[in-house]
């Protein structure tokens, strides 16, 4: 199980992991040369060859692996997505894209209060709890909530 997930990692962490170590070692290198020498003009060949660059590469790990981390983040998502696609039935539209079947489909609408979004019932966000009430058309009307983006009711249901 360990050895396929390491397979599974982006090259970007890789590169991430060595440029900090990298850099951490030639940090090392850097302070110990600096700590031996008395005069600054015997330590600036240290600091030039060594701490300078291995302070850029550690930042440039930094880097690399925050962009690593997203770009493996994104492809779960995907990938999640994509199993979250082949699961519900698609129909096509006129012009043969793949539309999918809505999460929700209830004319009821809902709110919790204090949210910032209405809901139709049916919508996984507000199934089954006991603080959603039914939408106000009054609320509704003054624009303070916006429609749910997972069950998408649409403005017709709200009653424009």
């Amino acid at each position: 199980m360990r050895t396929a997930r390491l397979r599974t990692v982006h090259p970007v962490i890789w590169a991430g992991w060595a440029a900090l170590a990298t850099g951490a070692v030639l940090c090392v290198i850097g302070w110990y040369g600096i700590s031996g020498e008395r005069y600054a003009e015997r330590q600036l060949p240290y600091l030039a060859s060594c701490t300078v660059p291995g302070a850029a590469l550690i930042i440039a790990a930094a880097v690399l692996l925050t962009h690593g981390r997203s770009a493996l983040a994104a492809a779960r998502v995907e990938e999640l997505f994509g199993l979250l696609v082949a699961a519900e039935p698609a129909d096509l539209d006129e012009s043969g894209q793949a539309t999918h079947a809505p999460v929700a489909a209830s004319d009821e609408l809902l709110m919790v209060p204090g949210g910032t979004l209405w809901h139709r019932a049916d919508c996984p966000l507000v199934a089954g709890k006991a603080e959603a009430v039914p939408a106000d058309a009054a609320v509704l009307a003054r624009g303070d909530l916006g429609p749910c983006p997972i069950c998408e009711p649409s403005p017709a249901a709200r009653g424009d």
